[in-house]
């Protein structure tokens, strides 16, 4: 089966088809660089970042495109007050690009940790204002927007498909809802595509309508055309962007005689405590503080725990149980790893035929709208099935293929086992061949009924973070509980 994407365009789950067989264009709304990411922010970077993994492993070349807003965002999200990225450089007594430098960075530096590829291009709108004008002048040519006072507006009522993503017809839409009612609006539902600036504003560039800066909406219209081109096939974002942010992008590009996106993916909220995190109410977990504290990549598990398009309320028990699951995965892939460097040559037919069964349940999840819950959920049960053929001594050969597929699908896709994070588990060669020496000092300490020794060998290793099981085939241990 292909695979199947809800396109909130049409409200619908369909065949994904690419417009260029073998090639997919991707265009993800990024950060408005003005402060610190909070966790909210990391569940798009994480579904996309999967969703072009899973693309790349059926064998499409994609290009990801994730844009930079550091410009033009005001703070009501409509036509009225300060810039988001200049209000902070007053507070922080910045030039406003240094603050969107800054937080641009601080922002992939929590991307990195949480394992989430850099985009191909990650346009900034303060460096594509030429093709934000072009794009206003070209509607301006075409009818669907007028000058008032050096700004220029986009004429909702001129263009029938406003709304079509949203499902909110032009007629519905209350005055103030989310876009200000000012004078010079021939409608209050228009939209700027260009504000003149006032005198204190800093960033601020000449036009063909005075000096003045792009519209937050125009900027996603522009970059993405430019860099993906026509018809691109997949424009993804928060599904509070879906009105008006990208209803307006569908209408610029479109209206200019563009043809646009053709499934739209929108993720779901990170609640905490039952409402939106979010800046402006201050109702938010910062990411920098959370990856400080909690190994990023058991945040990446955690929100992969949960389909992209349901609400997510974030809970500090619903984390720890996540750093539970995810060491399950981590010890198992670790125990692989170390079957196979110790195994004879052979195969196993019973784990040759789970490790048939995780390939097809977890490409039926990924298939079925990006299931990542489910894609775990296949995982854990390979490991089930691994730990029953594990007293049968499985051969090297099964092991081997066991070992890849785990790779391929619990990093490759699901970007669960970084190099970092597996090389610190496993301790390297050295690390990992000291622990072995320790406990069999444990072994010959218990032979000898030293067990003051013995005890003291497996405390210390606990308060390490590690685990020791004596089993019949001799002492085992791995990270965590």
């Amino acid at each position: 089966m292909p695979l199947q994407i809800y396109n909130t365009l049409t409200r619908q789950k369909e065949p994904f088809v690419p417009g260029t067989p073998g090639y997919v264009g991707i265009y993800f709304c990024g950060p408005t660089v003005y402060g610190d990411p909070h966790l909210g922010h990391a569940r798009g970077p994480i579904t996309y970042d999967v969703l072009r993994r899973w693309l790349e492993h059926t064998g499409h070349k994609v290009r990801f495109v994730s844009n930079i807003t550091d410009v033009g965002h005001l703070v009501d999200d409509a036509d009225e007050g300060e810039d988001k990225v200049q209000k902070r450089a007053k507070l922080e007594r910045l030039e406003p690009m240094e603050v969107a430098e800054k937080y641009m960075w601080a922002y992939f530096d929590d991307m990195n940790d949480l394992n989430v590829r850099r985009p191909d291009i990650a346009p900034r709108a303060a460096g594509h204002v030429p093709e934000q004008i072009d794009l206003t002048q070209r509607l301006l040519e075409r009818g669907y927007a007028y000058v008032r006072g050096g700004s220029v507006y986009f004429r909702v009522r001129a263009w029938p498909g406003f709304g079509k993503l949203s499902n909110r017809q032009v007629e519905d839409q209350e005055a103030g809802a989310r876009v200000e009612v000012r004078e010079e609006k021939e409608d209050p539902r228009d939209f700027a595509l260009w504000k003149s600036a006032d005198p204190e504003h800093i960033m601020r560039w000449k036009s063909p309508w005075g000096e003045g800066y792009p519209g937050w909406h125009i900027e996603c219209s522009a970059m993405s055309l430019k860099y993906l081109g026509e018809g691109f096939d997949i424009h993804t974002g928060g599904i509070d962007l879906q009105f008006p942010h990208h209803e307006a992008e569908i209408a610029q590009a479109e209206a200019a005689g563009y043809k646009f996106a053709r499934y739209w993916m929108h993720h779901n909220h990170v609640l905490l405590g039952g409402e939106k995190m979010a800046k402006s109410t201050g109702n938010f977990v910062v990411l920098r503080d959370l990856l400080s504290r909690h190994e990023p990549i058991t945040v990446r598990f955690y929100l992969l725990g949960s389909h992209y398009r349901s609400v997510l309320d974030f809970t500090w028990e619903g984390l720890e149980s996540a750093k539970q699951g995810y060491m399950r995965l981590l010890n198992a892939y670790r125990e692989i790893r170390r079957q196979v460097a110790e195994a004879p040559a052979g195969r196993h037919a019973g784990l040759e035929r789970a490790i048939d069964a995780l390939e097809s349940r977890f490409a039926a999840a990924l298939d079925d709208d990006l299931n990542t819950a489910q894609a775990l959920a296949a995982l854990f049960e390979f490991v089930t099935e691994f730990n029953k053929a594990l007293p049968d001594k499985p051969g090297r050969d099964t092991l081997a293929r066991a070992e890849a597929v785990f790779g391929q699908l619990g990093e490759g896709v699901l970007g669960l086992f970084p190099k970092r994070v597996l090389e610190a588990s496993l301790g390297g060669d050295l690390l990992d061949g000291l622990i072995k020496l320790l406990l069999e000092i444990r072994e010959e300490a218990r032979r000898e009924r030293n067990f003051a020794l013995s005890d003291q060998i497996r405390n210390r290793l606990t308060e390490l973070g590690l685990t020791v099981e004596d089993t019949r085939e001799g002492p085992k241990w791995k990270v965590g509980v």
